[in-house]
């Protein structure tokens, strides 16, 4: 499952009329900012900022933020947030909140942050229920509660909100702050998910290949895992390849199984640098090529994946992609065997002592040492 997230991302908001200093002028300036036109925006908001108008401190503030029509300065951004949010506007508060959480313009404070989530929160803004939850969630300047973050995310996905929805429906999954229920859980997922949270889209696809209150359907998990990995989300991208290969819910496709591999390999994630090394090893959707089976199994290796380190001892044991080099292929043998388990630690086990009968005791010594090396460096002095 995709764990929960904070939403880092600056989620900025541009405020709606509710009335202006002088008739016109703010929605003019909002309107310009929305369409791109930060000159004739800074025109008619600067004034109404300096006279006090908060909704104009605070789209002042995004433009000093942002740098449109204006060199960006995260102080000032702060300096006009501040000034809107002393008068109670909440949703500088919240814009307020965003940057003591990140650090931007101000020293980085956890407890300043859930300070205004909570004073814009308080006033039913959506955006700063989710952040207090998740702040709650993670005991991020406050001590870590997940009822009170059921609480807060509970309140603004009631409000439609789709990062907090998918974040109740987490919480009923694991079970964190209420009774697991997965009905519940899926219920809260296929709420985010239906407005696009790709996040949901990935998990509701989990729930649907696993059969968990909803019936097992291989096709309706593809939907969910296309629509997700179609907005970039890593894992949606590697189960939907995993679906290609196997044929689960669509025809057999090693071709299409290579190219989402890759996608979600490109991103880092080291079970798709795994399998994708392992196809180009068998030469399953694309040509046979060692050398780059060898390149996508050490990068799913350094970060700790045991199949790709027992993948890359079998091409160091064979010398495919890589020379050959019985004391390194020892090694990824030995690390793989830290992790696995069942058959699967048996043949890296096997694999071990079939590698160690062409070695000295010396180099036996020597190989351990190497994966200890490699062990505490975290895989990152493995060679």
């Amino acid at each position: 499952m995709v764990k929960i997230i904070q939403m880092l991302a600056v989620s900025l908001i541009l405020v709606c009329a509710s009335g202006a200093a002088r008739a016109g002028d703010y929605e003019d300036g909002d309107a310009a900012a929305r369409r791109g036109d930060y000159a004739t925006a800074l025109k008619l908001l600067s004034p109404l900022a300096h006279k006090g108008d908060p909704r104009a401190q605070n789209n002042l503030g995004i433009m000093y933020l942002q740098g449109h029509g204006v060199a960006q300065d995260y102080k000032e951004a702060v300096r006009w947030y501040r000034l809107a949010a002393d008068q109670g506007f909440a949703k500088a508060r919240y814009n307020l909140g965003l940057m003591y959480d990140q650090g931007h313009g101000v020293a980085q404070d956890y407890k300043q942050a859930v300070r205004w989530y909570r004073a814009a929160a308080d006033q039913g803004l959506a955006q700063a229920e989710l952040k207090l939850g998740v702040m709650y969630h993670e005991g991020l300047g406050v001590a870590q509660d997940y009822k009170e973050a059921v609480r807060w995310c509970r309140a603004a996905a009631e409000q439609g909100n789709a990062p907090a929805q998918y974040n109740l429906g987490f919480m009923y999954d694991q079970g964190h702050g209420v009774a697991q229920d997965y009905k519940e859980a899926v219920r809260w997922y296929r709420l985010a998910a239906e407005q696009g949270d790709a996040r949901a889209q990935y998990n509701l696809g989990v729930m649907y290949v696993e059969g968990q209150v909803v019936a097992q359907d291989h096709k309706e998990a593809l939907r969910w895992y296309r629509l997700s990995a179609d907005q970039g989300l890593a894992q949606a991208q590697f189960n939907l390849g995993s679906m290609y290969y196997i044929g689960n819910g669509v025809a057999q496709d090693y071709k299409e199984a290579v190219r989402w591999y890759r996608l979600a390999a490109d991103q880092g994630l080291a079970w798709a640098q795994g399998n994708l090394g392992g196809m180009y090893y068998l030469g399953y959707g694309v040509a046979q090529d060692y050398k780059e089976a060898a390149k996508w199994s050490r990068l799913a290796a350094a970060q700790g994946d045991a199949e790709a380190q027992f993948g890359l001892g079998l091409m160091y044991g064979q010398g495919h992609g890589v020379a050959q080099n019985d004391a390194h292929a020892y090694m990824w043998y030995n690390l793989a065997a830290a992790s696995l388990s069942g058959d699967q630690l048996k043949n890296a086990t096997s694999m071990r002592e079939l590698a160690s009968k062409d070695m000295t005791s010396a180099q036996i010594a020597q190989a351990q040492e190497m994966a200890r090396k490699c062990q505490e460096s975290n895989f990152k002095n493995c060679d």
